[in-house]
């Protein structure tokens, strides 16, 4: 029997973002075809098989499909077939599957969206991907409103 990993999703006007949260994943296999139908499966050292397939609200490029797989999860970057912003993640009006969720760390609305992209083409590595680092680096500093007012 196949489980559901949890997923992440954010989006671009031009690209889907899709975390997939499976730690130690071995045997990752994903499928995208034009129509907007996405495909994952994979497994985990204990033999459990995880999949899932989405109905994306629109088309895709299959070529656009860049996969990065780390000890935690899968990062997948999805090219839309034609630029624009979905209404949802899904073809259907239906409510998603509890196990798809809003990446709130990756989203930008319509009228923020920036240049700024989730995937380097250079070397392959996601920007803002999850390192070995203090939990307070990249924290925002804010003066200490007192000191700033003379007081």
């Amino acid at each position: 029997m196949s489980r559901h990993p949890e997923v992440l999703w954010a989006q671009r006007s031009d690209k889907l973002y899709l975390t997939v949260s499976l730690t130690d994943a071995k045997d990752v296999s994903v499928k995208c075809e034009p129509r907007g139908l996405f495909t994952f499966t994979a497994s985990k050292l204990q033999h459990e098989s995880y999949s899932f397939t989405l109905e994306l609200y629109g088309s895709i490029e299959p070529e656009g499909c860049k996969i990065k797989s780390s000890s935690r999860n899968i990062l997948c970057s999805i090219q839309k077939g034609q630029r624009g912003w979905w209404k949802r993640l899904l073809k259907s009006e239906e409510k998603p599957a509890p196990y798809l969720k809003v990446d709130w760390n990756k989203w930008c609305d319509e009228d923020e969206e920036s240049d700024s992209e989730l995937i380097s083409d250079d070397d392959g590595r996601f920007a803002g991907e999850d390192d070995e680092s203090s939990d307070d680096e990249g924290m925002l500093y804010l003066p200490d409103l007192e000191k700033a007012r003379g007081k």
